[in-house]
């Protein structure tokens, strides 16, 4: 979704989590062996400050003793849940929300945590439903949930995704994005005419090749021009990148609407493969692409 119509949601989200260096691997070792402490407040604060300098093995062995000295407070499992997430680890991630939920059910940021670590994990009605108690929890930020709508869509709820992007449309009125997903349930729900003919009307959305985007979908250009836009003009690799990204993602939800799953797959596989961003539509591309693969394997959920 649009940068500007993530920052209320996302900065609640991630105030207060750790932002570190690139993924290291499970088989390195730490760069400082972690000394046995049997204050876990401590041993948190040397984690997350361990984290911070990129020493994520180190930093979840400390975790691992956070936890081990006091295995009643959900304090270290929230952290060591922070830490498995970042590190694309969900299925860890997951089962320490899960305690830290078992400890205190009223942790409304661990239900938003463990919704999107569902979603990226393939578990799209868990997901949905962690946001539901998320937003039972904290309901002023329903308006802003469209991660809710995009989990929606790929639990098959798309009158609840309708709602749900339609709801959001009044917080970030300018958002090409959340236009399409609205399309994309209306269309599953309905039809692709219907779709066309409720197509929420965006204009101000100054992202390449976002003006593009909406027009493919009112069926007023070609997916061509769609790719060409992304590809046009001067830029840096890294950006050219992100609008080709975001082309090929939205040409693969475009031709999947209409029913073409040979076009379908050919793009969304290539948004998340060959333009791969490290964002959360990054991983709504790569989620999207283990869909397909598991269809084409005879193994989709």
């Amino acid at each position: 979704m649009s940068s500007h119509g993530k920052t209320s949601l996302v900065l609640l989200l991630l105030s207060g989590l750790i932002h570190c260096s690139p993924l290291v691997t499970a088989a390195e070792k730490p760069a400082v062996a972690p000394v046995p402490d049997r204050d876990a407040q401590k041993l948190l604060q040397t984690a997350e400050a361990a984290f911070k300098q990129g020493q994520r093995v180190e930093a979840v062995l400390l975790a691992d003793q956070a936890i081990a000295a006091d295995p009643k407070d959900a304090k270290g499992y929230a952290m060591r849940g922070q830490f498995f997430e970042t590190m694309g680890d969900h299925a860890r991630a997951i089962a320490d929300f899960n305690q830290v939920i078992q400890r205190d059910p009223k942790a409304a940021m661990i239900y938003q945590h463990r919704g999107t670590e569902h979603f990226k994990a393939g578990n799209f009605k868990q997901s949905v439903a962690d946001f539901d108690k998320f937003l039972e929890l904290v309901p002023a930020q329903a308006p802003q949930h469209w991660q809710r709508g995009i989990s929606c869509y790929y639990a098959g709820m798309f009158e609840e995704g309708r709602k749900q992007f339609e709801l959001h449309q009044t917080v970030n009125p300018r958002d090409v994005e959340n236009a399409v997903w609205h399309f994309l349930c209306v269309a599953r729900a309905t039809s692709v005419t219907k779709a066309r003919a409720s197509l929420i009307p965006v204009t101000g959305d100054a992202r390449v090749p976002m003006a593009e985007v909406q027009l493919l979908f009112a069926g007023k250009v070609k997916p061509e021009d769609v790719l060409k836009a992304a590809q046009a003009g001067e830029g840096s690799k890294e950006r050219r990148n992100e609008q080709i990204f975001y082309a090929h993602l939205y040409l693969g939800l475009y031709y999947e609407a209409l029913g073409d799953a040979a076009k379908a797959r050919e793009h969304i596989l290539r948004a998340a493969t060959e333009f791969k961003s490290d964002h959360y539509m990054g991983d709504v591309a790569r989620v999207h692409a283990a869909v397909l693969k598991a269809k084409g394997s005879g193994k989709a959920p």
